[in-house]
This record gives structure tokens, C-alpha cells and sequence, in this order.
């Protein structure tokens, strides 16, 4: 599916005037209908990588806050021509960080907000609210309003027309235009804030954006991992609506264990778990973490031992119901081309010895590609029943894994990352205590 531009030119208006002038276009019926009744969408669009590969002229405009290949390989060319370690995610922020030191004056149109992606206008949203802070730091805020429709082939002939306002500036500017947001905000549909972003920038703005009863979309693979991980735990204790992104992406992850494990003569395999591996990409833990915690949940293990060794493994030992030791360990692996988001995992290995029956023993190995798994092989796997698999990573854009969110969620936080997410945090914490 292509995206998609407003129906027409964004309209500039001063920040006062734009409720006025929504009322307005409704109340007169210009676009044939009376707006969709579907949800509000906030999206925090920072889109700092691309306004400095831009202003240094590595790629052309405009900007349009979306995570396009050009990006991605402008970025990693920027990784290679700095002492970046080559394992960094190519939309990690250090690379926007060093191209600050760099000159460069070049300007692009700014797009973002205007330009819809069709996954998600295909929702046919009321509402979208875009917040797009600029990187010069003097910029004053601008406030833009236009009318926008799902194209034909989206609607399924059932049209129902919504509209999307910009706010732009400096985040100072930002922060100081908040009080247009409450009178925009229609109390009787749900509203979504999508923070596309780390969640250790901007936090004054996040704060005030993602208050509750705000339902929240974030990605706790970007940015500081305890902050993430606390953000997540403390909005999902008020009993604040979260959907995690970095969570969504281990679905495959989850299911293809969960089949493994799923024939009957293969169950009692669960209990007799002695070691779990974990490989990821980098040295961001959050999502090896995530899927650890969900076993262990699941599996209703207790930290016994916990210790962080030279880089950046975590080695824990867990006790399982029948009081026997599992070994865990996370493994950072320093790839030479690693994927967009930051500690993505690409292999698991699970040992299962039964004392009583070391006949029986299984290894289960599973690799996002046929190279991870022969490296999970090594160590003395002969003697035990192998089972592989290669799971197959989904390609979707950000957008298509936000519109997911939206199409699915009932407005609740899903039960097993929310209990998942306190044993990832206490895992997290107590590596840092034992460095």
C-alpha cells in the first residue's frame, strides 16, 4: 500500500483559531459526512536522523518521519565513515548525534504529519495529531490543519473522512502550545498516543502527552534500557493501557517455542529445562529480557543466582517448581549488519536433561536464520534429540506494526507482557547491581 498526502494544503493557522475552524468544517458538512467515529491518534514524530541526513545533504527531502531505506542505508554509510562500532542499529541516536558535529545547511519540506501512511489511514482515524519537533532550536511553533480521506481502494466503500493537525517547532515551542491539545481531543472516542521515539528524550513532553486514560503505543528497544523498562512497569501498574512494539515483534519468537513444546510427549520437556540461551544483536537487552521473562513467567521459575559478565552478558540462575537449577544466559553478539531495532534477538537454545532419564535429553534450537542455529549447535548437542527451526522475522514497516496495535487492541494492556514486564526489570536491575 502507498501513503498517502492530505486532501488538500495544510492550512496554517494560529494555534487558537484551529478549534474554531474544525468545528466549523464538520458543522457544515463540506466533505459529505460528519467525520469517522473511530479514535484519536497522537504521534510524536522526532524524525532527528533524517533532519540531519538531510541538513548534511546525505539524502534529499522532504521529511517525512518515516523509516524508508534510504534512511537506513544513509545511516549505516555514517557508521562506516566514523569510529561508530559497526553493530549499532543503523536508526540507533548516536548517528544523528554525530552528524551534529558535521556542517551542513540544506533544508527539506516538512511533510510529516500530511503524509498518512495506508495502514494506517485504512483505520480511518478522526483524528491525527502529529508533534514534529524541528532541530534548530529557535524555530517558533507553526500549526497546520487540513482534511484528509482513506483513498478509495482502503474504505471498502465505506468512506468516513477525518483530519490531521501539525504542530511544529522547537521543543521549547512545543511544550509552550500544549494547550491547544485538550480543546482537539474529542471525549467521545478513545485517544492513542504513538511515541516514535526513545523514551529518554523529550520526557517533559511525554509526560504530559501520555497521561492517563491515553492509551500508549512505545518501543522500549530505543533508548536507555532501565528507563524504558520502568516506564513501561510504572504506566502498566496505574493501570495505564500500553502496547510495547519491541513486544510485538517477539510474537514469532513465542509461537514457534510454544509449538515446539506443544505435542503431548513433549510437555514433560518443560519441566526437565536446565539451560536457556539467549543470542541478540548488539548490547541492547530489552527484548531478550522480554521473552526470558514471559518463559519464566510461564514456567513459574525463582532468580536464585544473578551476575553480569564482561560484555554485556547477563548470567542468571533461576529455580524451577521441582527446585532444580536452570542456567540462563543472554548472549550480545556484535554483528557486522544488524537490524533497525536495537537488541533484536536471532537465536535461542534450550537444553532439556531429565535427571532420571538422560535418555531422553533435547535440545531445542531456534535461529531467525540457518547460520545462527549451527552456531547454537556447537557444545556438546550430539548425544540429545535436536530440534531446529528457523523463524521467520516479519518485514512490517512501524507503521504496519502500529496499525496492527490499533485494529487489535480492546484498550487494555495485554496480560502476558504484563507479567512479563517485572521480571524483565528485576533481571535488568539486579545485572547492574552485580557489574
Amino acid at each position: 500500500m502507498s501513503p498517502q498526502l492530505t486532501l488538500q494544503t495544510p492550512l496554517q493557522l494560529p494555534p487558537k483559531e484551529i478549534p474554531s475552524y474544525l468545528e466549523k468544517l464538520w458543522s457544515s458538512d463540506q466533505l459529505g459526512d460528519t467525520g469517522a467515529n473511530t479514535f484519536s491518534l497522537l504521534v510524536w514524530q522526532p524524525a532527528w536522523l533524517e533532519q540531519q541526513l538531510i541538513r548534511t545533504d546525505k539524502i534529499g527531502g522532504p521529511i517525512l518521519g518515516t523509516q524508508r531505506e534510504e534512511i537506513i542505508e544513509a545511516a549505516r554509510q555514517v557508521i562506516l565513515e566514523t569510529e561508530i562500532p559497526h553493530s549499532t542499529s543503523p536508526l540507533d541516536k548516536s548517528i544523528s548525534k554525530a552528524l551534529e558535529l558535521r556542517s551542513g545547511k540544506k533544508l527539506g519540506e516538512d511533510l510529516r504529519g500530511q503524509h498518512v501512511d495506508a495502514a494506517i489511514s485504512s483505520l480511518q482515524p478522526r483524528r491525527l495529531i502529529t508533534f514534529a519537533p524541528t532541530i534548530k532550536e529557535d524555530n517558533s511553533l507553526e500549526t497546520l490543519v487540513a482534511a484528509y480521506c482513506p483513498l478509495p481502494e482502503e474504505s471498502d466503500g465505506d468512506n468516513a473522512c477525518g483530519d490531521v493537525v501539525v504542530l511544529r517547532g522547537s521543543l521549547t515551542s512545543l511544550n509552550k502550545g500544549l494547550g491547544i491539545l485538550q480543546p482537539l481531543l474529542l471525549s467521545e472516542i478513545p485517544s492513542w498516543l504513538w511515541w516514535n521515539g526513545c523514551l529518554d528524550e523529550a520526557t517533559d513532553l511525554l509526560t504530559k502527552l501520555s497521561s492517563s486514560p491515553r492509551r500508549l503505543i512505545i518501543d522500549t528497544s530505543l533508548g536507555n534500557p532501565t528507563i524504558c523498562l520502568d516506564f513501561l512497569q510504572t504506566r502498566i501498574k496505574s493501570k495505564q493501557a500500553v502496547n510495547d512494539l519491541n513486544w510485538l515483534r517477539l510474537r514469532s519468537w513465542r509461537e514457534t517455542l510454544a509449538m515446539v513444546f506443544d505435542p503431548p510427549n513433549r510437555r514433560q520437556a518443560l519441566h526437565d529445562i536446565v539451560q536457556l540461551d539467549i543470542d541478540i544483536e548488539g548490547e541492547n537487552p530489552v527484548q531478550g529480557l522480554l521473552l526470558a521473562a514471559w518463559i519464566v513467567d510461564r514456567l513459574k521459575w525463582k532468580i536464585k543466582n544473578h551476575k553480569h559478565l564482561e560484555g554485556g552478558i547477563i548470567d542468571v540462575e533461576f529455580m524451577n517448581p521441582e527446585n532444580n537449577l536452570i542456567h540462563f544466559k543472554l548472549n550480545p553478539l556484535p554483528v557486522g549488519r544488524p537490524s533497525i531495532h536495537p537488541g533484536q534477538i536471532v537465536g535461542i537454545r534450550l537444553i532439556c536433561n531429565p535427571q532420571k532419564q538422560p535418555d531422553n535429553a533435547v535440545c531445542v534450537i531456534l535461529g531467525s536464520e540457518s547460520g545462527e542455529c549451527m552456531r547454537l549447535e556447537a557444545g556438546g548437542m550430539a548425544s540429545m534429540e535436536l530440534i531446529e527451526e528457523v523463524v521467520p522475522l516479519q518485514q512490517n514497516t512501524v507503521e504496519m506494526d502500529v496499525a496492527r496495535l490499533l485494529k487489535s487492541s480492546r484498550g487494555s494492556t495485554s496480560p502476558l507482557l504484563e507479567s512479563a514486564i517485572p521480571i524483565a526489570a528485576q533481571l535488568l536491575k539486579k545485572s547492574k547491581s552485580s557489574q
